[in-house]
């Protein structure tokens, strides 16, 4: 089955809150296999019928599921303010990463898709399409404004974004994906690493300087 175009485009009623609430609760907690409609139906107080008649069957609530996680990213529409420096853009977009994945389910979410990915390749698709990939086309698009007015250079942003998403998130997201209690604790703090990525991309990226003056 696949996605339902029109559900990406009505408006979500009170009901859909709490059925997507609903199944974002069991399917982290149970897995793809552990849970039904009948469940989602249960949890959220409505029939049976009615998660049938707003999204359909199981994969569809999962599928709409994911995009009902991805819009609490307040980084995702991310822009370029023309007064922003490279450096204040890069911060904030680390910072909104940080945010996402200690102040969401976001850590669970990547268990779970690591997890079920193996035996349905669909879901890792399906965040990726719903999240990660337009988050990065949008820190990308980002990317392409600030070489534009001087601030970087770079040939390929495409590249340079999701090297700087790597050097946030291999220390903010995947430790605690993998439950790496010790690197956990051993880890310098957020800000560090957030102020290194920058750096670190910078050192890379940014413009060149100006050379003497004769």
């Amino acid at each position: 089955m696949t996605d339902r175009p029109a559900q990406t485009r009505r408006r979500r009623s009170s009901s859909d809150g709490k059925i997507l609430a609903a199944a974002k609760e069991l399917f982290l907690a149970d897995r793809y296999a552990g849970v039904t409609v009948e469940r989602v139906a249960e949890r959220a107080g409505v029939s049976r019928q009615t998660v049938y008649n707003r999204f359909g069957a199981k994969e569809t609530v999962f599928r709409e599921m994911l995009r009902y996680h991805w819009e609490s990213f307040d980084g995702k529409s991310i822009t370029c303010d023309a007064g922003a420096s490279a450096e204040d853009v890069l911060r904030e977009f680390a910072r909104s990463l940080r945010r996402f994945a200690t102040e969401t389910d976001q850590i669970r979410f990547a268990r779970l898709v690591v997890t079920e990915s193996a035996r349905l390749p669909w879901i890792a698709d399906e965040f990726y399409r719903l999240g990660k990939g337009p988050v990065a086309a949008a820190f990308t698009a980002c990317l392409d404004d600030l070489v534009e007015r001087g601030l970087l250079r770079c040939e390929d942003t495409y590249l340079a974004a999701r090297q700087f998403m790597g050097l946030v998130q291999e220390f903010l997201v995947w430790p605690g994906v993998m439950a790496f209690e010790e690197e956990i604790a051993a880890q310098p703090s957020a800000e560090v690493v957030i102020e290194e990525a920058v750096r670190t991309f910078l050192a890379r990226y940014g413009p060149a300087s100006p050379g003497p003056q004769l």
